[in-house]
């Protein structure tokens, strides 16, 4: 059972050393932190002690963290989700998010960067309750907690950044959403490669718009996107 006076933490790393120095912190700062050494205990925890973050390594033994996120994803949209990872390429950081993480933090880091992003995530996380999650785009119903777009019930499935984007587009219909801003909430990184990756995102979600003349994605050159549209509610 949950102890609701701390937060609890869900620490997946197979490096005994290193989940134990993260432990020790975690609890140090009034975490209450469980621990598992592998994906397929992580899982079985995961389900078990229902946490309020999840912190997971990437590279372990009978199943890896992508693996455990993936299947976690399934049936859980909302709960925060880390990765700790020595890898250190574009396509494995794009591969984590696209799997439904919502940070990544490189090794070797320093503990307190590990505890200032875990109370952002948990920030985030308490924040999305008290918002909007289901917005009716033109013909369009789109769910953010389940990523799904649904026009008269042909439903899409929305990628984690798709997801992300298109809410925080519909959260500011109508307005500009700064290009910047976006990218920093999304990857925490403005660089020219994640703003090639956020033109495809932009784009794809464009495509699956396409089907109501009234929905449109502008781009406000230099600055950012717009969501214009008519008679927009948010439920």
């Amino acid at each position: 059972m949950k102890d609701e006076k701390y937060p609890v933490v869900l620490l997946v790393e197979d490096e005994t050393t290193l989940a134990s120095i993260i432990t020790e912190t975690l609890e140090s700062e009034e975490f209450t932190c469980i621990a598992a050494a592998n994906g397929h205990e992580g899982l079985q925890m995961f389900y078990g002690k229902k946490p309020d973050i999840l912190i997971a390594d990437v590279m372990m033994p009978r199943m890896d963290g992508f693996e455990m996120v993936r299947k976690i994803r399934e049936t859980d949209k909302t709960t925060p989700i880390m990765f700790l990872t020595a890898r250190s390429s574009i396509e494995d950081l794009v591969s984590g998010f696209e799997l439904g993480a919502n940070d990544y933090l490189r090794k070797p880091f320093k503990m307190q960067e590990l505890i200032v992003r875990i109370k952002a995530l948990l920030n985030r996380a308490m924040i999305n309750k008290t918002v909007d999650t289901v917005f009716q785009i033109g013909d369009y119903r789109f769910d953010s907690v389940t990523q799904t777009l649904d026009l008269n019930g042909a439903i899409e499935e929305l990628t984690h950044f798709e997801n992300e984007i298109l809410k925080k587009l519909c959260l500011n219909i109508n307005s500009i959403v700064d290009v910047t801003a976006l990218l920093l909430s999304l990857w925490y990184d403005d660089s020219p490669c994640n703003r090639n990756s956020l033109h495809g995102y932009i784009h794809k979600l464009r495509k699956l718009l396409s089907k109501d003349e009234s929905v449109k994605i502008i781009n406000e050159r230099g600055t950012g996107y717009k969501l214009v549209l008519k008679n927009a509610v948010i439920q």
